[in-house]
């Protein structure tokens, strides 16, 4: 057999070999007691069901490498995009810009990269700021389709917040004053101001529907809402650094209900505006959801890939993307057994850690990474993403619920110890 031939099923062999043993890295009870289909495949199809592309995930790691993004240059546009004359690409934006916020003050910005990112590359905790894009996220799920960006937030997130990977003082960096010259870590503040990049679109959206005096007067309103709704999360951002798990988890619930508060504030005016429109003019303001699904999908075709990993018949024995991928969630997992001999619990503890650590895994299922398929009109957007901030918000109680069980009987010393342990693993 020649050795062009062999390569290829080497390959596949060795794939393959690395898949059985990481399946038996991964502790039991993720495969047999929340459901994940398929045991470990499945759980492997979580990991990857909502990647993006890797080569944004490299891009946006060489960005924050060569130093090319400062906090003073979150802006609306994609510098490589702009350098080439070609169309900004969100998503390297998003990438490239979380991850300078989030690195930043973490190691003194000497980390190229952290294990909490989002697996696109960007990051859903910046510092002390949780969903520091909530605002565009929101935007640009419910006026033009695409909640990739929203999809992505989720176990990930959650699992964060309880180790969190920063210690106090890198924290703290964030809510200080910049001071120093060339200071590189953004204020909390700056992170979210950072959330209104662009705002409502009212201009593409008149562009588009060509209103009549009665529906611009309308869509003005509509875009006050979006204001007021942009002023609703940034409210909720820290103004102290959330120095435990508790107050993590505290601060996701915050952010998550004022997002939905959002949601709540902008839906009288949009529908206000959407029923004003005849039928040509709603048919119009839908084509910019499909400029924007035709524009992933050409994303999508030079990646097939992620394009595929949310399919129910995606393999990920065959993927070495998809293995890297499963690969890191397993790192990720759970440290039960470092957690108890550290802390030193007792079987009552114990049993009540093996109650939190499920309690979190099974929100894997619940907040499947994978988007759905985009709604029609704005109006069902908008409940979609309301629902799906339900959802999570559920999730994040009944996590924060589970930790204050675990905690309610540990020594200050033991809550200590516990708190430390996400700060040595990001090491």
């Amino acid at each position: 057999m020649s050795r062009s031939r062999m390569g290829p099923r080497l390959g596949l062999a060795l794939t393959g070999a690395t898949l059985v043993m990481l399946a038996v890295l991964l502790p039991n009870r993720a495969e047999a007691q929340f459901g994940l289909r398929g045991g470990p495949l499945g759980v492997a199809r979580f990991a990857v069901g909502h990647v993006i592309g890797m080569s944004r995930l490299r891009h946006a790691r060489m960005a924050v490498r060569g130093g090319r993004y400062r906090s003073a240059a979150l802006r609306s546009q994609d510098p490589r995009g702009v350098e080439r004359g070609q169309p900004a690409n969100p998503y390297v934006l998003r990438a490239a810009l979380t991850a300078q916020a989030a690195l930043s003050g973490w190691h003194g910005g000497k980390r190229p990269q952290g294990w909490w990112r989002h697996p696109d590359g960007s990051y859903g905790w910046a510092g002390p700021v949780f969903w520091p894009f909530a605002h565009d996220d929101l935007t640009t799920a419910i006026i033009l389709g695409d909640a990739t960006s929203l999809s992505l937030y989720g176990y990930g997130d959650i699992y964060a917040a309880i180790f969190s990977p920063y210690a106090v003082t890198e924290l703290a960096a964030y809510t200080a004053p910049q001071r120093r010259r060339g200071r590189r870590v953004p204020t909390a503040e700056a992170v979210c101001d950072a959330s209104d990049t662009g705002g409502l679109p009212a201009d593409r959206i008149a562009a588009a529907v060509q209103p009549n005096e009665l529906q611009r007067t309308a869509l003005d309103e509509l875009a006050t809402a979006w204001l007021a709704a942009r002023d609703t999360i940034r409210a909720a951002c820290p103004t102290q650094v959330p120095a435990t798990a508790m107050e993590r988890l505290g601060l996701m619930r915050e952010r998550l209900a004022a997002m939905i508060k959002a949601t709540d504030a902008v839906a009288p005016a949009l529908i206000k505006f959407v029923d004003l429109l005849d039928d040509g003019q709603k048919t119009k303001l839908d084509a910019l959801a499909k400029d924007r699904s035709a524009a992933l999908a050409s994303i999508q075709e030079k990646n097939p890939q992620a394009a595929s990993a949310c399919q129910a018949d995606s393999d990920p024995r065959y993927d070495e993307k998809v293995q890297r991928q499963y690969e890191q969630l397993v790192q990720q997992q759970w440290p039960a057994a470092d957690i108890a001999s550290t802390l030193k619990l007792d079987d009552i503890a114990r049993a009540r850690l093996d109650v939190l650590q499920d309690t979190t895994l099974r929100t894997m299922e619940t907040l499947s990474a994978c988007p759905s398929k985009a709604a029609p009109t704005p109006q069902a957007r908008l409940a979609t993403v309301k629902a799906r901030l339900e959802t999570m918000l559920q999730a994040v109680s009944g996590v924060s619920d589970a930790l204050d069980d675990f905690e309610a009987d540990l020594s200050d010393e033991q809550k200590a110890g516990f708190e430390a342990i996400g700060p040595k693993r990001g090491v």
